[in-house]
């Protein structure tokens, strides 16, 4: 498992760019799950550390799933502004 610290950091990254993908795209329908369960997730580690409670490594692991698979919805969609730009250019 990636440093737990890391990993929050890029969870808040990625967060942000997923909120920033264009509201007519495709992808953007499909990240605002991803990102309400990763805000979600992301929560729920944030509150328990607060607090000095042990997060259990399952809820790390999903929050790791999240953001792979929020990683590759960002590589999907800047896919699709490349190729419209191909078009368009």
């Amino acid at each position: 498992m990636i440093d737990e610290d890391f990993q929050l950091v890029l969870a808040h990254q990625l967060l942000g760019r997923l909120e920033r993908l264009s509201a007519d795209s495709y992808w953007a329908h499909r990240a605002s799950g991803l990102r309400g369960s990763l805000l979600k997730c992301v929560e729920q580690i944030e509150t328990a550390r607060d607090k000095n409670q042990v997060v259990d490594g399952e809820t790390w692991q999903k929050a790791d799933n999240l953001i792979v698979m929020g990683f590759w919805i960002l590589e999907k969609a800047a896919r699709e502004i490349r190729i419209r730009e191909t078009d368009t250019g």
